[in-house]
């Protein structure tokens, strides 16, 4: 036996946890038996016994939106001092004109770094295209490689200055799928026209269609309600057959339509099957920016669309790059903004959000049998020192142990606050509420 866990709860997917503690067993780098946890039983030999004490065993975080190309950029060549996506992009516009192979290389595995120490080892990250040297392309495909062992990394061919109105776009975007992309993207809303976008969108499908890729937009990232490209993102999703293949990311427009209109909307999405992934953390810094007051904060209706059956997840987006010059890539963070921002804080709503950074994210990626907690399949896996996705992203937990095919490739220590209360001894303080009625035990377990 490489691996046996011991005493987890297990996370069952969309925030639920099974009832009775179990015992993991790891062979080969997969999942060979889940088992009832009998404490009293004495350990199988094993390569690694780990004892996990009631810990949280959940599949590993999914990263499904990030900009890996532009990371830790933040400042270079010059700051975003109005904050907004614009401003951003042409500060980066700036920036990519002195792109090197280990410039990229060197960022890229950084944050990647930051990510599988906090759990995430699924990556989805958009690269821009928009380069006609390609390099940014290139360097993240060798860090594909290099980090497979580890992490899995999907690269989406994202046109940052669009496809019909930057130069030869059709062609960038056609040469890096040949160049290994892995997932077609899209800008409609940053096209000069409509007819732009639509266009845009047109050819990404087809792109798509033609490798055999899946595809992923940046679509209605503006606060202007009038910009409505998710709706032929979905259309053409359903009628091409790619539906839940194809992802619409930040809609940050649908913070702004009216109610008929996302009446009839959510209908089309759900019968399409697409994806929708929310960027929390950026888009709460980005939109509204060319508002008085009442000032919109530019989400997309994440609360709703759960409702109407629509697959959504949240991604981090930008780490310390020109639109958003913070961050660490934790899944955990990116979760509780989303949970305040998005109204998402029924019991069962916090817990959706975790689902929303594993299982969720996972649907995004299309990991399909390469992801959870099931005999046979991969043995990647979290320790997570919490009894419920609701209290994981309460307390903001660290995971305790990452394992990634049978191997642990990352430990956080526990190392809670030691504190002296007036008339009291020292006691470590860990943020558990210990003094629960019985009732609140079981917040976010079923």
């Amino acid at each position: 036996m490489q691996m046996i866990v011991r005493g987890a709860r297990l996370h069952t997917g969309d925030g639920r946890c099974a009832p009775d503690l179990v015992e993991v067993r790891v062979e080969a780098g997969r999942i060979a038996r889940i088992l009832s946890y009998d404490a009293g039983a004495p350990p199988q030999p094993a390569g690694t016994v780990v004892e996990a004490h009631g810990a949280l065993l959940t599949a590993p975080f999914v990263e499904p939106h990030i900009h890996l190309d532009t990371a830790l950029t933040a400042g270079e060549p010059r700051w975003n001092t109005s904050g907004t996506l614009w401003e951003g992009i042409a500060c980066w516009s700036e920036r990519k004109r002195s792109l090197t192979r280990e410039d990229v290389v060197g960022r890229a595995t950084e944050v990647l770094r930051w990510q599988a120490a906090q759990g995430v080892l699924h990556v989805r990250t958009h690269c821009d295209v928009t380069d006609p040297s390609l390099v940014a392309l290139d360097a993240l495909a060798e860090v594909r490689d290099r980090v497979r062992e580890v992490m899995d990394l999907q690269i989406v061919a994202f046109p940052q200055e669009g496809i019909e109105s930057f130069p030869d776009g059709r062609r960038l975007m056609a040469e890096a799928v040949r160049r290994g992309a892995d997932v077609v993207g899209a800008i409609p809303h940053f096209e000069d026209t409509r007819e732009d976008g639509v266009a845009s969108l047109h050819f990404a499908f087809e792109l798509a269609e033609r490798a055999g890729l899946r595809l992923d937009a940046h679509c209605d990232e503006i606060d202007d309600e009038q910009s409505r490209f998710v709706e032929v993102l979905a259309a053409l999703a359903l009628r091409s057959g790619l539906g839940e293949r194809a992802t619409a990311s930040h809609t940050t427009a649908m913070g702004s339509y009216n109610g008929a209109y996302s009446y009839k909307l959510a209908r089309l999405l759900s019968r399409s099957g697409i994806n929708l992934v929310c960027n929390p953390f950026a888009n709460l810094g980005l939109q509204g920016r060319f508002d008085g007051y009442p000032k919109r904060r530019g989400l997309t209706q994440v609360r709703e669309l759960l409702a109407a059956g629509v697959n959504v997840a949240f991604g981090h987006d930008d780490v310390m790059d020109p639109w958003n010059a913070l961050g660490t890539g934790n899944p955990l963070q990116t979760a509780l903004t989303g949970v305040y921002a998005a109204h998402l804080t029924g019991t069962r709503e916090v817990a959706a959000a975790f689902s929303m950074v594993t299982d969720r994210a996972a649907r995004v990626l299309g990991l399909g049998d390469a992801y959870g907690i099931e005999e046979g399949r991969p043995a990647s896996f979290l320790l997570l020192p919490a009894d419920s996705p609701f209290d994981a992203v309460r307390r903001q937990v660290r995971p305790r142990y990452v394992v990634s095919h049978g191997r642990v490739v990352a430990e956080n220590p526990p190392a809670p606050a030691l504190l002296t209360w007036p008339g009291e001894p020292a006691e470590q303080v860990d943020f558990v509420r210990r003094r629960d009625p019985a009732p609140w035990r079981e917040l976010g377990r079923g």
